[in-house]
């Protein structure tokens, strides 16, 4: 049976020590199970046992990296007779560290991004790709501190060029939460008969995909993409994407879709595909995920850039 991780991502002071205490000690968490409390980032707030109204909770203290792997975390799990794990996460270390070292029955059931509003958009400007590394995964983003005449649409636009499903909360100094209305049209019809995607475009388009994958099941999308083919990829199929870029060179990652093609194709050729999106599980993503059916599949002229930026 998978394990229920609640993850709590941000920076130093952002808030999330704060939320997690509250959180342990409201009656409605306790159900009943035993929790392990991963503190992965020691800010000034501290955690007051006493407070909490859960039961069983095991805290311990994450040092470095290095202890984020599955055999450390599984031990620690069994050590706190636990059936479920909060992690507070260092702000300063990519998710991907985390999602490679939890053992494999672990699973995010919820993911908040707690940030300091004062300080989020210095953080953004300076270490734009841990600040997009957090924002990637999170369902909801909470801006502690916010003052009443901030530029939401300033910490809205950071927010949205990464995730478009994130509900965002900007909370003032006395705790009133007010959520975010802005609305963002999308640079290409959903609702054609043929979604057409723009070059510049496939960034947003794919991170939307990937949000709302029900949202464009059934639909049929045409766009340009590079080939990729490989020994893992079943008979029948290939892989196209493009390169995106979130905030620097250092993080550009080949974004890839697969597609259901009988014929031959020539790999790291581009071209353009026309295909209806059928969500469902796949070994190559090894989850549920988009499977492009292609109906046309032609020759492309390369973009005229090669590299697509998310914002």
């Amino acid at each position: 049976m998978a394990v229920p991780v609640y993850l709590f991502t941000g920076f130093l002071d952002g808030g999330k020590t704060k939320f997690m205490q509250e959180t342990l000690e409201d009656p409605r968490f306790d159900t009943g199970e035993n929790t392990l409390l991963l503190v992965c980032e020691e800010g000034e707030e501290e955690y007051d046992r006493k407070a909490m109204k859960c039961g069983n909770i095991a805290i311990e203290y994450i040092q470095s990296e290095d202890e984020l792997n599955p055999q450390h975390l599984q031990r620690l799990f069994k050590d706190a007779d636990a059936d479920r794990v909060m992690i507070e996460y260092n702000g300063m270390w990519l998710r991907k560290t985390l999602m490679e070292g939890m053992p494999e029955d672990w699973m995010i059931y919820q993911e908040m991004m707690f940030c300091d509003a004062r300080t989020f958009l210095s953080y953004n400007a300076n270490m734009r790709q841990l600040v997009a590394d957090k924002l990637a995964g999170c369902e909801m983003v909470v801006f502690n501190r916010a003052a009443a005449d901030i530029d939401r649409m300033a910490y809205h636009a950071v927010v949205r060029s990464v995730t478009r499903s994130a509900v965002i909360v900007y909370e003032d100094e006395d705790g009133n939460a007010e959520y975010d209305d802005i609305e963002d049209p999308l640079p290409f019809d959903v609702d054609a008969p043929i979604i057409d995607i723009n070059d510049e475009d496939y960034a947003i388009w794919y991170y939307d995909l990937t949000d709302k994958m029900d949202e464009y099941n059934g639909k049929t999308v045409r766009f340009k993409g590079r080939v990729a083919t490989g020994k893992g990829l079943p008979k029948g199929c290939f892989a196209i994407g493009r390169h995106i870029m979130t905030c620097c060179a250092d993080d550009i990652q080949f974004t890839a879709l697969i597609v259901n093609w009988p014929e031959a194709v020539t790999p790291k050729s581009w071209v353009t595909v026309t295909a209806k999106i059928n969500v469902k599980f796949h070994k190559s993503y090894k989850r549920k995920g988009p499977v492009l059916e292609a109906i046309r599949v032609e020759p492309a002229q390369m973009p005229k850039e090669e590299v697509c930026q998310l914002y």
